[in-house]
């Protein structure tokens, strides 16, 4: 019996240990990792640059082949953004590869995914890598292209979290023909892709409004477009966008785009809620995201809309489609909250004259505060702040058993 006891607070314990010291929220954060270490400062900062790093710390098990400067230098010489961004998405393997098993494959050699694979930009096996330990222990990489030659070599170690990330420097970039050859998106015709992916309601009211300059100008510094499809126009409920003025027409188009580089990515990792491209002051025409998984939406205090899919991510432009117009908070006021229930009682008694209070009319543009977050945003705000609170109270909980139990022994 005593034995059985001593078995169950043994369990207990180790319980409490795993709640203890089990790491919470993000398991890695890659550029920062890389901040400690100067030699690799090039490739740190293109990983900014380009969001991969936002990639990169999105995935719960990621190995980086970084390279020094002086390779990531040539590398990136006299090239767009988007060709460096295909290079290093490449050098990003969704494996974990420490040096005991880069030195210890099985067979000798594994074909890995990258990156790069996931974008579905490259046909076949383009997005693949090859490992291969040759001889005298040297490991190579090379791309799965045919023909392609193992020139990048394992260098050595820079930093391990066991079996989520994994940081090693090779001795070259791994590139195949074609990989360092990507257009600018600052020559993508803009209106064609959106007509092309079910926006032609969008596109029409952007080359109408002169928007569309405005977003074409800004494509060679840095656009994100929220496009909606075709259907999200004809969806119940919409304002009849015809009875806005030229200027307020504008200015809803405007708030569907952020004058930054933003891919769904990036929009996971976000932090408080984004300036878009109608804003005019703090808190003034914002977007909040909110995450659930791999799906996000935007919400704009009306309402919120999902990012449904890419219609393009060329650094430093992505065109995103969204399942509803955003309508900002400013032009088209808050959604009322819905009327308070009648309580039981009261429904009971009166079944034929109950009627439902009135919702509260909307408040006016000039005095809404679009800081009011939305209840999307206000519940996943509280799910983060409850966290510690709901660990504390595990912690405790244990805590109290195992100290029963002591007693008892």
């Amino acid at each position: 019996m005593a034995e059985g006891k001593h078995t169950f607070f043994s369990i207990l314990l180790v319980s409490l240990m795993v709640v203890v010291w089990s790491p919470a929220g993000d398991a890695h954060n890659i550029t920062a990792i890389l901040d400690d270490f100067p030699d690799y400062s090039l490739y740190n900062s293109y990983l900014t640059q380009t969001k991969v790093a936002d990639e990169i710390n999105s995935r719960d098990t990621v190995t980086c082949l970084v390279l020094p400067n002086a390779a990531m230098a040539a590398l990136a010489a006299k090239r767009p953004l988007a060709a460096i961004k295909n290079a290093l998405q490449l050098l990003t393997l969704l494996d974990y590869f420490d040096p005991a098993k880069l030195h210890n494959l099985q067979g000798g050699a594994v074909l890995s995914t990258t990156l790069l694979q996931t974008t579905g930009n490259e046909p076949g096996n383009l997005g693949f890598v090859n490992i291969t330990n040759q001889r005298g222990g040297k490991v190579a990489f090379a791309s799965a292209a045919p023909g392609s030659k193992p020139d990048a070599t394992y260098t050595k170690s820079i930093k391990q979290v066991p079996y989520n990330l994994s940081v090693v420097e090779i001795s070259a970039p791994i590139t195949f023909s074609g990989l360092l050859d990507a257009p600018t998106a600052s020559g993508s015709n803009l209106t064609g892709l959106l007509e092309k992916a079910g926006c032609k309601t969008f596109a029409s009211l952007l080359s109408s409004s002169g928007v569309l300059k405005i977003f074409q100008s800004a494509m060679t510094k840095g656009l994100t477009l929220f496009a909606p499809n075709d259907e999200a126009f004809k969806a119940p409920g919409i304002p009849d966008l015809a009875s806005l003025s030229s200027a307020e027409l504008v200015t809803v188009l405007q708030y569907h785009a952020l004058a930054s580089y933003t891919p769904k990515a990036s929009l996971k990792t976000a932090t408080g809620r984004l300036a878009t491209m109608a804003s005019s002051g703090a808190g003034k025409y914002d977007l909040g995201v909110v995450t659930r998984g791999d799906d996000v939406s935007l919400s704009t205090g009306v309402d919120s809309s999902r990012v449904a899919s890419t219609i393009l991510d060329d650094t430093p432009v992505c065109v995103l489609t969204v399942d509803s117009i955003l309508l900002p908070v400013e032009l088209f006021g808050k959604a009322p909250s819905p009327a308070p229930a009648p309580s039981p009682k009261k429904a009971k008694s009166h079944p034929k004259k109950h009627h439902s209070p009135p919702a509260p009319p909307a408040s006016s543009p000039a005095t809404e505060s679009p800081s009011d977050a939305p209840a999307a945003d206000e519940k996943a705000a509280d799910d983060k702040s409850a966290a510690p609170a709901m660990l504390a109270g595990t912690l405790t909980s244990l805590i109290s058993i195992i100290v029963a139990l002591v007693s008892v022994l």
